[in-house]
């Protein structure tokens, strides 16, 4: 099997201190790097950033008098309403500094490593790595994992209760052997992830607590 690690969202804003940090988001950083570090055992390391222009759909900041994680529409969905967060060329949306730092070594190494940009239309909210929410685009990472004869991946990132959850699922369902690293996530609602794991196992997803 070839297999594929996905570094789902690891960006300053869902750190402490950004604008949608998520509970103890940087506890999952030394688990992540180490996997990147010693990734011989992934043929392919790709690397997702939530890359909103100002102004995004989901921002509750875009909705007259709405609150943030109050629950509003976009495109017909129901859409959780976010601080602004993640927006392009800003600080809060580029990768912790000890991901970034990992990045580097690996492709000095002459290791591939991709990157995936979503979350860039601005009437559709993107928490899965491979579509939107409402699946009108495609970020292209299946065609990226199929070209390359990946047929399996493992997820980690933030947050493990929305782009992880989204983007292990579309996985599954697109034919990818899909487990999620529990030591390399952490949700926005922690009493969430008992619910989540079983979610995820229902649709075919492997949780592992350790590796």
């Amino acid at each position: 099997m070839k297999r594929a690690l996905l570094v789902v969202d690891i960006q300053n804003d869902f750190l402490p201190g950004g604008a949608l940090a998520v509970p103890e988001g940087n506890t999952i950083l030394p688990f992540v790097v180490e996997l990147l570090q010693t990734g011989k055992n992934y043929d392919l390391i790709v690397v997702t950033q939530d890359w909103h222009p100002p102004g995004h759909g989901s921002f509750a900041s875009s909705h007259n008098g709405a609150e943030p994680f109050q629950l509003g529409e976009l495109s017909g969905l129901p859409q959780m309403l976010w601080p602004d967060h993640c927006v392009e060329k800003t600080k809060g949306a580029r990768l912790s500094l000890d991901i970034e730092k990992a990045v580097e070594t690996i492709q000095a190494a002459g290791r591939p490593v991709l990157t995936v940009k979503k979350g860039q239309h601005r009437g559709v909210d993107s928490y899965s790595a491979f579509f939107d929410n409402a699946r009108l685009h495609d970020t292209g990472l299946q065609s990226m994992l199929v070209e390359r004869g990946i047929n399996g991946v493992d997820v980690v990132g933030l947050a493990f209760d929305y782009c992880v959850k989204a983007t292990a699922i579309d996985a599954v369902s697109l034919g990818f052997k899909t487990r999620v690293l529990l030591q390399g996530t952490r949700p926005v609602d922690p009493s969430a992830e008992t619910a989540v794991v079983g979610e995820l196992a229902g649709k075919g997803v492997v949780c592992v607590a350790e590796v």
